[in-house]
């Protein structure tokens, strides 16, 4: 890890159900990076999201975010739940226009008129969807709402947004839109991006640090770069050469 600042860390963290399905014993999030979490089906990528957004408790381990101790045990301050947003790879949408959509986050949180507009505005354009504002959300493709669901989530401005496999099942144009978005949405807000994917290709292309994962451990993580370059484990080559899925 570099000098970034840490916003997020976890330390001997599990989860159970019938059996472990998580069992990190240290993963730290820093400020500004795109974080790629890889590994084989089941080996616990969604779970490790929906922990550390607070979705789930974990059964043991502590969740550190910008340097104070989240309680995790009782009523949970809601300032750190409004820090980080998560968008499955299957978006929920409201059943409204594109803009009333992308407005959401922004007006429970007390924001009306002219700033709304502005930044309803400034997303529209960013995910390339102008001329889309006034359509119901019905009505949109697959990678169309994907869109749409990221510049919601991004609205009120989270410290991190935790992508859970959001090119899964899309055609390779709109998978390279929704990559070009999210390099972009990094670069020009600063925001902490950690990408679930099972696209080895993908991760490489646009993460900065990578997290392999398998039976719910963290096996290796470090620059992008190195990892798939010279691998530790071989567990972590087999994946990055595509030998295990």
């Amino acid at each position: 890890m570099s000098d970034h600042l840490v916003l997020l860390s976890v330390k001997n963290l599990t989860k159970v159900y019938n059996k472990e399905v998580l069992n990190i014993k240290s993963l730290s999030l820093e400020e500004g990076k795109i974080y790629g979490i890889m590994g084989p089906s089941g080996c616990g990528k969604s779970t490790l999201l929906r922990v550390i957004n607070f979705l789930e408790k974990p059964t043991t381990g502590s969740i550190s975010f910008n340097g104070r101790p989240v309680p995790l045990n009782g009523f949970l301050p809601l300032n750190y739940r409004r820090s980080m947003t998560l968008v499955s790879q299957k978006p929920v949408l409201f059943r409204t226009s594109v803009k009333e959509n992308i407005a959401y986050g922004l007006k429970i949180r007390g924001k009306r008129g002219e700033e709304v507009d502005k930044k309803v505005s400034c997303l529209l354009e960013k995910i390339g969807l102008q001329e889309f504002a006034d359509r119901h959300a019905a009505s949109l493709s697959g990678g169309e709402a994907q869109r749409v669901a990221i510049a919601r989530a991004v609205a009120f401005d989270p410290q991190i947004l935790l992508l859970d496999e959001p090119t899964a099942n899309l055609d390779p144009s709109n998978v390279e839109i929704i990559e070009n978005l999210i390099v972009e949405l990094n670069r020009s807000l600063g925001i902490t991006i950690v990408l679930v994917t099972h696209n080895i290709f993908q991760a490489r292309r646009i993460t900065d640090y990578a997290i392999f994962m398998y039976d719910g451990t963290v096996v290796e993580a470090g620059e992008t770069e190195k990892l798939f370059i010279s691998p530790e484990d071989p567990r972590t080559q087999s994946f990055v050469e595509g030998r295990m899925v």
